[in-house]
């Protein structure tokens, strides 16, 4: 069975899940690559229709995993497309899943390094992480969600602090004017923004698990719609700090804006290691449920125990994180995944969707 009672989800869960998985290096790299593309203050209208773009991919995994309760992905795909292709579709959606976990954990090691723990080795910094993952995992999807919901709450709550306190150097000038060179400008970053949300192809994976699978298209409207409030307030706030100019010339925008404020007298003077507590914690999120979705799409994929697969993974999610030499090629890294995402959650669940419809039609056309 691919979920006892014990293995079941609440709905709050899944939202957590989803938001926890999506909220991760965006928060860092979501301002620059946005201005890279959009070139103006405008920015922020790319990262909102990126979210709305993301929402309507969610909902056609969701509609696609609902025509197979019970069923994961990995189960219900060679059922549509035939055995081999269906393996191979698995197969391609498990390398995107483990590749994405070793982007976080790498991407997680380089940061913590510039700000954090100057000059300590890379593998240093990345192999604890993988190992408390690793624990974490073992347990299955129940303690990944309620250490989520731990999570969430305090990334709120310091996320607000944090964008409070930004307020005493931001200029609505830098914001301005809206939509000065129109539209077009606009549409060249919605590419790179719905990227920022991939995260929501969990559901072809966490329908199986919930308790009311029938509320999956709210989860991830709703599992969507808080991340796209937390992108839009954080490039807004970095651009109206820094200027279009300025986040363009940073390569971590973010916690630059947090580092060009500091307010004496309190217990912290200087903000960016709470802002790095949080994101830290959304990176080690985001790695432990791709991580977990890999594994369990190699058990299920082979019909095997899990837990051998969660040990194998690890050595290959640390070579590949260890491959990129340097911040551009892991960039670069990133840039691969988010375009293989586009097609692998993007066109295919759509095209999956009509296949199914057209085989529901056939079977009931039948005496």
């Amino acid at each position: 069975m691919i979920a006892s009672p014990k293995d079941r989800i609440t709905t709050s869960q899944a939202v957590v899940v989803i938001i926890n998985f999506i909220v991760a290096i965006g928060i860092l790299t979501l301002p620059r690559v946005t201005v890279e593309d959009v070139k103006t203050p405008d920015a922020w209208i790319a990262v909102i229709l990126g979210g709305l773009i993301a929402m309507i991919a969610g909902v056609i995994i969701v509609k696609l995993s609902q025509q197979f309760p019970d069923k994961t992905f990995y189960q219900y795909s060679q059922e549509l497309v035939g055995k081999w292709s269906g393996w191979l579709l698995s197969l391609l959606i498990i390398v995107y899943f483990f590749t994405t976990s070793a982007l976080e954990v790498r991407v997680l090691a380089e940061v913590t390094e510039l700000y954090l723990l100057d000059k300590t080795p890379i593998w240093a910094i990345t192999m604890p992480f993988m190992w408390i993952g690793l624990y974490l995992i073992i347990g299955g999807i129940n303690p990944i969600a309620r250490l989520f919901e731990i999570i969430f709450p305090i990334t709120i709550i310091i996320f607000l602090l944090v964008t409070y306190l930004s307020f005493g150097i931001f200029e609505i000038d830098n914001l301005r004017p809206v939509l000065g060179l129109g539209v077009m400008p606009v549409l060249k970053g919605v590419k790179t923004t719905a990227q920022a949300y991939t995260g929501f192809e969990i559901m072809l994976i966490l329908v199986a698990f919930m308790e009311q699978p029938n509320k999956a298209v709210k989860v991830v409207l709703v599992g969507i719609g808080i991340p796209v409030l937390f992108y839009v307030i954080t490039v807004v706030m970095v651009i109206g700090a820094l200027s279009v100019d300025g986040v363009i010339m940073r390569t971590w925008p973010t916690f630059d804006l947090i580092r060009s404020f500091e307010i004496t007298g309190l217990i912290f003077e200087r903000f960016e290691s709470l802002l790095l507590v949080i994101w830290i914690m959304q990176i080690f999120s985001t790695f432990t449920i791709t991580y977990y979705a890999a594994a369990l799409g190699l058990a299920q994929l082979f019909q095997k125990n899990i837990h051998p697969f969660m040990y194998g993974l690890l050595p290959v999610i640390y070579i590949i994180a260890m491959i990129p030499k340097n911040t551009n090629d892991v960039h670069t890294l990133g840039d691969m995944i988010g375009n293989a995402a586009l097609f692998l959650f993007g066109a295919l669940p759509l095209l999956l969707l009509v296949v199914s419809k057209l085989k529901e039609g056939k079977n009931d056309a039948k005496p």
